[in-house]
């Protein structure tokens, strides 16, 4: 099982077998400077070592890589010559970042608001959401001031989140096949808290964890800030394997297993109803807490939207499954509104976390949510149908300008999972970047460095002209720099 953890500028040195077992097994292997350099520089811009951290004396990596120091030393000269690191002498080499450069995480959510090399305007498909729906939020807006005075008269302290909408999330679940209390509900500022405060409550560093392989990025982020053991679970185009599963569950016995069954991010793929059943035993004979990202479960674009996971256990519901949720791809990533569905107890439990990091959440994004809450169910299909119109374009786009590649049209969610057909994953995010498109590469997703690097995941949430505009320059940059071998011949896509 793989050490799932990022190297902290606290930690300020990180050990030459530590960095060695964060390397590819390609670049173990057979190692050359180059891909020792690239190996690096990537650990450096995906967070994986933090920065301003002493990296192991050249004699020292490599020894535990199995290289000549000339390849070490000529690995971090091509470091220094491109900005990743620095040296002085008598204090060693430390990472940094060339100018202009963010690590990935942190480059994902400032988007694409400037320019590529060219001038042209930037694209991002870097994050998988939409704009908010015209219209809907003025008017949530405009309600939510009426209501506004009133509530100002108050503290404004809701730990657990205003009554209102722990109600009316109860409800929704309830509606969906789920009886809940408001009890069970704890409101937060967007799902990825609802996951880190999870964490933060259930695991300790040095846990071990389970998450399927690929899987939503910032949560790997979370789980290796947290210092935890991560193993994985295969999630290929065919689905979940739930013999291999539930044997990895058996094996290592994790304190956590984090899942995304409905319209999987990346992979778009829904998990059946008897694996969910196989899946909710299994974890029940481990004692292991299941916990559920339902961030996109209303995003049904070919199917019914699936009933919660958690409804198919005992009494309509599991005491181990942690069901969390926002509105971020529904309605609008800016309104930072997202929940938690536990027991009691445990909602209890996690606002006492809550509260020593960030005392309530804002009461106004919590009042515009109430209205977008409740007229869900009638203003969601027309942003269904936008979407379908979009994925349609950008599977045109990609018909006509990237034929080589090839993708399954998922029934639901928001991005494809495209297949390259070679590992240039990385090399072509990064020419794609200068021409003005930030996309998330496959190694992004990825449990193991290194994985995916065959993968773009590329959302279908802009409009049609600018994906068109976007999967242009893609392939614009996969000619000049990335070209793929004749030899691919693979069908565009399958439905």
């Amino acid at each position: 099982m793989a050490i799932g953890r990022v190297v902290q500028a606290a930690d300020r040195t990180i050990g030459s077998r530590q960095l060695a077992a964060l390397l590819p097994a390609e670049v173990r292997a057979r190692p050359g400077y180059r891909s020792l350099a690239d190996a690096l520089r990537t650990l450096i811009l995906d967070g994986r070592i933090a920065l301003h951290v002493r990296l192991p004396a050249e004699r020292e990596l490599a020894e535990a890589v199995g290289a000549s120091r000339a390849t070490v030393t000529g690995a971090y000269d091509l470091l220094r010559e491109s900005g990743y690191v620095r040296s002085r002498r008598g204090s060693g080499t430390w990472t940094e970042l060339p100018d202009g450069h963010r690590p990935v995480g942190a480059h994902a959510l400032v988007g694409a608001a400037g320019h590529g090399a060219d001038g042209e305007p930037g694209i991002d498909l870097a994050i998988a959401a939409m704009g908010a729906p015209e219209g809907l939020l003025a008017d949530a807006v405009a309600r939510a001031a009426t209501r506004l005075p009133e509530a100002a008269r108050t503290p404004g302290y809701h730990p657990f989140g205003l009554p209102e909408l722990r109600e009316a999330v109860a409800g929704r679940f309830t509606r969906r096949g789920l009886p809940t209390r408001p009890e069970q509900i704890l409101v937060t500022s967007g799902a990825q808290q609802a996951f880190g405060l999870v964490v933060s409550l259930l695991c300790r560093a040095g846990d071990r964890v389970v998450t399927e392989n690929p899987t939503y990025a910032n949560a790997l982020d979370a789980l290796r800030h947290a210092r935890l053991r991560t193993g994985s679970i295969a999630v290929s185009d065919a689905g979940w394997d739930m013999e291999i599963a539930e044997s990895t569950l058996r094996q290592t016995v994790p304190r956590l297993a984090y899942v995304i069954p409905d319209f999987h991010n990346p992979t778009g793929a829904l998990m059946p109803e008897e694996e969910r059943l196989r899946l909710l035993a299994a974890t029940r004979r481990t004692g292991t807490w299941l916990v559920v990202d339902e961030t996109i479960a209303d995003i049904a674009l070919d199917v019914p939207a699936p009933a919660p996971l958690a409804s198919l256990g005992p009494r309509g519901g599991a005491d181990h499954v942690v069901t969390i949720g926002s509105l971020s791809k529904t309605h609008w990533g800016g309104l930072r509104v997202g929940w938690v569905r536990a027991t009691a107890k445990m909602i209890t439990e996690l606002t006492a976390v809550r509260v020593c990091a960030d005392m309530t959440g804002s009461v106004l994004d919590q009042l515009v949510a109430l209205p977008l809450l409740a007229g869900m169910d009638r203003s969601l299909p027309a942003r269904l149908a936008e979407l379908r119109s979009r994925r349609t374009a950008l599977v045109d786009s990609l018909q006509r300008h990237t034929p080589q590649w090839s993708w399954q049209v998922p029934p639901g969610g928001l991005s494809l999972w495209v297949d390259l057909g070679e590992p240039v994953s990385s090399a072509l995010t990064e020419r794609a970047a200068a021409a003005g498109v930030h996309i998330g590469r496959g190694a992004r997703f990825g449990v193991d460095p290194g994985t995916f690097e065959h993968r773009l995941r590329i959302p279908y949430t802009l409009p049609a002209d600018r994906l068109e505009e976007a999967v242009r320059r893609l392939a614009a940059a996969l000619h000049d720099g990335v070209p793929l071998p004749p030899s691919v011949n693979r069908p565009h896509w399958v439905a």
